[in-house]
Formats: C-alpha cells, sequence, structure tokens
C-alpha cells in the first residue's frame, strides 16, 4: 500500500503549482494587452493622419505625360520628365519642397537654363549631335512652361509692381529698404506670390527702381 503524502506537502504543491499558472496566464495576458496596444496604436496613426494634399495640377499632367512619352519612346520628353520629377522627389525630403504650379514653372525655367548653358558648351566643342539633343529637351521644357496656365510677369508690368510697393509703404509711413519691397512682392500672399517670375529679375528691377535704397 503506497504511503500517503501530507497534507501539508499536499497543500503546498497546489499552491505553488497554482501560482505558476497564475504568472504564466498573467504574462500571457501581459504579451496580449502589448501587441493589442500596438495594432490600436498602428491603426490610429494610419487612420488619423492627415490626408496628403493634392498634388499641384502641372505635377499630376508631368506623371501622366511620363507613361505616354514612355510608350511612344520619346527619348527628349522622358530625359525631361525623369530629371524634373526626380528633383521634385528630391525636394521633398528638404524644408522647401515643390508643391504649387508656381513653384515647378520655376524648376522647369531652371532645367531649361541648364540645358541652354549645357548646349553652348557642345556648340563651342563642335558636338553638333548633343547640341541637338539639349535643344530638343528645351522645346519639351518651355512646351510645359507655356501650358502650365501660371500667369507670367514681365520687366514693365514688374516696374509698376514695385513703385505700387513703394507708395504703399510710404503711404504707411515707412522708409521702404530693398527688403521691404522684395518681402511685399514675394512673401506669402504678395504681388507675385503664385506667378512666374525669377527672383534674381525681381530683385534687379527693385534695384534700378530703388537706385541708392537698394
Amino acid at each position: 500500500m503506497a504511503a500517503r503524502l501530507p497534507a501539508s506537502f499536499i497543500g503546498s504543491f497546489l499552491a505553488r503549482s497554482t501560482s505558476r499558472q497564475t504568472c504564466r496566464f498573467t504574462r500571457n495576458a501581459v504579451t496580449t494587452t502589448r501587441w493589442s496596444q500596438q495594432l490600436s496604436g498602428k491603426s490610429i496613426r494610419a487612420y488619423s493622419s492627415d490626408a496628403a494634399p493634392a498634388p499641384a495640377p502641372l505635377y499630376a499632367k508631368l506623371k501622366g505625360d511620363l507613361k505616354v512619352a514612355m510608350r511612344a519612346k520619346d527619348a527628349p520628353r522622358l530625359v525631361v520628365l525623369r530629371a524634373v520629377l526626380a528633383a521634385v522627389l528630391n525636394a521633398s525630403k528638404t524644408a522647401q519642397p515643390i508643391e504649387t504650379d508656381a513653384q515647378l514653372v520655376a524648376l522647369l525655367r531652371k532645367t531649361a537654363r541648364a540645358s541652354q548653358e549645357a548646349a553652348d558648351q557642345f556648340r563651342a566643342a563642335g558636338r553638333g549631335d548633343l547640341v541637338e539633343k539639349e535643344e530638343a529637351q528645351i522645346r519639351v521644357l518651355e512646351e510645359y512652361v507655356a501650358g502650365s496656365g501660371v500667369q507670367s510677369v514681365d520687366e514693365a508690368e514688374l516696374k509698376d509692381m514695385v513703385q505700387a510697393v513703394q507708395s504703399e509703404l510710404a503711404a504707411d509711413g515707412v522708409d521702404a529698404k530693398m527688403g521691404d519691397v522684395m518681402k511685399k512682392l514675394l512673401g506669402p500672399g504678395g504681388r507675385l506670390d503664385g506667378k512666374d517670375v525669377e527672383k534674381t529679375l525681381v530683385a534687379r528691377i527693385v534695384k534700378e527702381v530703388m537706385g541708392t535704397k537698394a
């Protein structure tokens, strides 16, 4: 006949067994809770994040035209579109992203100037084949600028704007300096905000109109 275990031993064994099961249950519950919190947090972040702003119309057109140019094997247009879209992507990772049609037009003009400089260098080197490629790309860039719908401002209009800003500042009792006028013209909500104009041209016109105050 097997020896009977003392009641105290049995009670101690059951207590330890129950404690271990309780600990395992608690650890599982904690782990489950943590997973739930992580998943919940991910869900909240995914659905509570602000919707991305709609791309500028010109940007959407460039992306659409890239697919068309690939199908048509339009080499000059492909080179231009890939370069411009890559520049926009790179700018999106900086503090000065390209988000408006006016900013895109400025990028197109900058790219056209670079192509023109390259064409001049190739021409001087007697590389007519490369000159032709650069000029073909310039025509594509100018096509997009012309069809962008962004209002261009010529020198005569710029001079009128500078004089108008000077008059406004004078009426407010401000002895305007070049920086004051440039801010009024190019700052948010300024007269040139959203228009196709080069800052270097604006600066030159402001200096001409303001004279020694520039």
